[in-house]
């Protein structure tokens, strides 16, 4: 069978998601080592998930970003929304999300989310957006408005948002702030020196900024930031990160594997056994984390949930010592 009649390859699929990857030279995928393989999703739970998403035209970021913890979590009945449509206006490194012209905003989205919020029973919401670039404030008002609309569809809920950095855009800090989250995350991704390989549309001190002025703003709320290891970083360089991020006064980090999504995205400098995920979850702890989680497999939303509840007990175990 010729390769034309044998339908789009890894690559071909790259260059269709991520057209500003199509002249980039492929990276081969490595294999998985076993401590990092989980089974394909095949629980009852799993399908009923995925038939609201498409019932409810609805993203997720389990999906686009081809997150290994998928079959776990939406067996859980826990997925994360991706808001404001599935195309993101950066074209990072690392990430499977679509890149390219977003399409206009569907308005039904927001009164879909609060469907998806009940149909799971969901007491803990993650949602993300997508970059949009297109819009004045870096869409910061929409992301305000779609926080509103689900507080109001589960108000004894909880609600845990990571966002883009909405490129330093003046007055996108104190919209969000007009609606805040329970849990605000802004992933740092990686270490300052990779940045131009890695998130090139980004600025580390911009992201670093944008945390530190949320919890300027609202003292009380939780912040939370990632980065991702594999990458070729230093374990100097990410507890460098770590101090950043505790300047910044941010409660919760969580440090996973970096995964290569296709041949196009950034290789794999190496796999990074689970003993010294859990020396840095320890070296964590020590700088003044609320809340640590670092494992081969942690991912910013998974088990979001049972952390948002360990992140409160520990504020107020904090307080209660003071």
């Amino acid at each position: 069978m010729s390769d034309a009649a044998s339908g789009p390859t890894t690559s071909d699929a790259a260059r269709l998601r991520h057209p500003e990857k199509r002249n980039r030279p492929d990276n081969p995928i490595r294999r998985k080592p076993d401590w990092i393989r989980v089974k394909a999703p095949t629980s009852r739970e799993y399908h009923e998930v995925r038939k609201l998403m498409r019932t409810l035209n609805l993203n997720t970021v389990c999906e686009e970003a081809a997150c290994p913890n998928i079959g776990e979590c939406w067996a859980k009945k826990h997925a994360t929304v991706m808001i404001m449509g599935d195309t993101c206006t950066r074209a990072c490194a690392f990430c499977n999300v679509a890149t390219g012209r977003p399409l206009p905003l569907d308005p039904m989205e927001p009164a879909n989310v609060a469907i998806a919020v009940g149909g799971m029973g969901l007491h803990h919401v993650v949602t993300t957006p997508v970059d949009r670039g297109d819009f004045a404030g870096g869409g910061a008002a929409h992301v305000s408005e779609r926080l509103r609309r689900t507080r109001a569809a589960a108000p004894a809920g909880t609600i845990e948002i990571l966002t883009p950095d909405f490129k330093d855009r003046p007055g996108a800090v104190k919209t969000l702030a007009t609606e805040p989250p329970d849990v605000f995350n802004h992933n740092l991704e990686t270490v300052p020196r990779l940045y131009p390989a890695i998130r090139p549309g980004a600025r580390y001190f911009t992201s670093l900024q944008l945390l530190a002025e949320m919890k300027r703003r609202l003292p009380s709320l939780f912040t939370k930031s990632g980065i991702m290891v594999g990458l070729g970083e230093t374990r100097e360089e990410v507890g460098q990160v770590m101090d950043d991020l505790r300047a910044a006064d941010v409660d919760f980090l969580t440090i996973g594997q970096y995964l290569q999504p296709t041949p196009k995205h950034a290789a794999i400098d190496r796999f990074v056994p689970p003993p010294e995920f859990e020396e840095y979850a320890q070296l964590a702890r020590g700088k003044g984390f609320l809340l640590v989680a670092s494992s081969p497999l942690t991912r910013s939303s998974y088990h979001a949930g049972e952390d948002f509840a360990r992140l409160r007990a520990a504020r107020e175990a904090q307080l209660a010592a003071a």
